[in-house]
């Protein structure tokens, strides 16, 4: 039997996660067969299973959708990692940009991007849904798309400059859609070979 996952969100997402008279809480509970006992004082969460639970990564996933509610992302996004294909990523800044809160600011900043523009780059041309909370950037999404907007945003952290991140974004777009048109009309990945000798 699956066993219980304890974990802790922030306070300020505890409302968040339980939803206008527990409609959230119950929603997940529901979606996914397992119990949730909230702790709002200390924010805390018990993720146990249910008799009637079939999925046996049921409480392991559901301990995601927890997680990814208390670093910023709104239910029904979160609720996406009850897929089985669909990963959350937690990047903590602090690593990257070590504990002063001024780099901190600035590289948030960096991420957002001027009206927000950098961020929907990433969320658009990554597919994958982003919440930047705290001092972390949370990603969900297939894995090899969360795997790329990682890679972008450590870019950026890294110093890189925006045109360069955008242009690696641009270049693993049109690499994913040829690999899904391949995949569509069944050829090898190998096999394709574009002439040019033609006009």
């Amino acid at each position: 039997m699956p066993t219980t996952e304890y974990l802790k969100i922030p306070h300020d997402r505890v409302g968040v996660l339980i939803g206008t008279n527990g409609e959230t809480k119950q929603k997940i509970e529901g979606i996914t067969k397992t119990h949730l006992d909230v702790d709002g004082e200390e924010g805390t969460v018990v993720v146990s299973p249910t008799d009637d639970m079939e999925d046996p990564l049921g409480v392991w996933k559901t301990n995601y959708i927890v997680k990814a509610i208390g670093r910023g992302f709104n239910p029904e996004i979160a609720i996406k990692l009850n897929a089985d294909d669909v990963y959350l990523e937690i990047m903590k800044l602090p690593l990257y940009v070590g504990k002063s809160k001024k780099a901190l600011a600035r590289q948030k900043g960096r991420i957002i991007g001027q009206d927000g523009k950098t961020r929907e780059l990433i969320i658009n041309m990554g597919e994958v849904d982003m919440a930047i909370y705290g001092k972390t950037v949370s990603l969900i999404g297939d894995l090899e798309n969360v795997m790329v907007a990682k890679e972008a945003v450590e870019m950026i952290l890294n110093g890189s400059r925006h045109k360069s991140v955008y242009s690696f974004l641009e270049n693993k777009r049109r690499d994913r859609k040829m690999k899904e048109f391949k995949a569509v009309v069944g050829i090898e990945d190998d096999k394709i070979e574009f002439r040019d000798d033609l006009d």
